[in-house]
């Protein structure tokens, strides 16, 4: 690949690639973010794929060098913690940051690209059941309509808006299906070869969906079709005009078995996909661009990068493992990466 792989995890900061993967570099001194730092996400910017946001324990960084450096924007979220950065594919301007533990849940936005932020409504509890203090790991922008967002929290339900943040309204409370507020991912499928707009929203346990704009659903516990794997972690759209999603599904946190499937029906059926060596813990995150849809990479809990040329049929593991991976991503802008100096002995 020509462009720039970003590894984002939690106490390596942030590691890049700018020659496709034969050598990775931490970020140097004196950045916003600490070289052993924590970051939770990465956005690439649909419209310039020189910026990246992310999502640190030091609050919303951006990139305006493909990853080379990264700033702290200055807004409410500083010295919290950003689990989840969206930005609208509709209207780039508009940009949605969550935060969570061990922060209190916000949500923030930006309208002029990131330059500005303001805190919106919720109130969310400041702790909760199950992981004491709740975070943010869901931000979805309706691509078919971007005055509809949603976030998803770990613990705290599923909440949607349909005044671009203004207001919102939990979701998951006001449906009998929809029985698990620990949500780990939501994303939508735009209509496409004659299917419907169709809605996910993945709990701890099970894949659900709506395919009438949310006047039913149908959820199917993950252990009864993914090999008695029950943990739900992230689903991820390949970035063509085909329609197929990826999935990530493992026994646990961190788990000892994980896999990846496919669906090319709008999630009513998945595959399994080819995994050339086993993966050493459960699979957390994806990393795609539409600038080339074949290429996707994934990563997981402890460490291993795997690697898909192929649309997530089949994965190969990458040389470097790394600390554990929060998120991936990657830009075909490639970053001026150079080795930082070394200490001798």
């Amino acid at each position: 690949m020509n462009g720039t792989i970003l590894v984002a995890t939690a106490g390596q900061g942030i590691l890049r690639s700018a020659d496709n993967g034969t050598t990775w570099h931490r970020l140097g001194l004196k950045e916003a973010i600490e070289f052993d730092g924590v970051v939770r996400c990465l956005a690439v910017d649909p419209s310039n794929p020189k910026r990246i946001f992310a999502g640190a324990d030091s609050g919303i960084c951006v990139s305006e060098d493909g990853g080379e450096h990264f700033a702290l924007i200055d807004s409410p979220a500083n010295g919290m913690t950003v689990w989840s950065i969206t930005v609208d594919p509709v209207n780039p301007d508009n940009i949605y940051a969550g935060t969570g533990a061990p922060s209190r849940v916000r949500i923030f936005r930006s309208q002029d690209g990131g330059k500005t932020w303001t805190q919106l409504p919720p109130d969310i509890p400041e702790f909760c059941r199950g992981v004491n203090r709740p975070r943010t790991l869901a931000i979805c922008v309706d691509p078919t309509d971007n005055s509809r967002v949603w976030f998803g929290l770990e613990e705290g339900g599923a909440w949607e808006s349909r005044d671009f943040g203004e207001t919102w309204e939990r979701f998951d409370t006001t449906t009998d299906v929809i029985g698990n507020p620990d949500i780990h991912a939501i994303d939508i499928l735009p209509p496409l070869n004659g299917q419907p707009k169709t809605t996910f929203i993945l709990t701890v346990n099970t894949v659900y969906r709506s395919q009438d704009d949310l006047q039913t659903w149908e959820g199917v516990p993950s252990k009864t079709r993914f090999d008695s794997m029950y943990y739900t972690r992230t689903i991820q759209k390949i970035a063509d005009d085909s329609g197929a999603l990826l999935i990530a599904i493992g026994d646990g946190t961190p788990g000892t078995r994980s896999r990846i499937y496919r669906s090319e029906d709008n999630g009513a059926s998945w595959q399994d996909t080819v995994l050339h060596s086993v993966p050493n813990s459960t699979f957390w995150a994806f990393g795609a661009h539409q600038a080339d849809p074949q290429l996707v990479f994934a990563g997981t809990k402890y460490g291993d990068l795997y690697r898909s040329t192929d649309a997530g049929k089949s994965w190969h593991k990458e040389w470097r493992s790394f600390s554990e991976i929060t998120a991936l991503a990657w830009t075909p802008f490639k970053a001026d990466i150079i080795a930082h100096p070394q200490s001798i002995n």
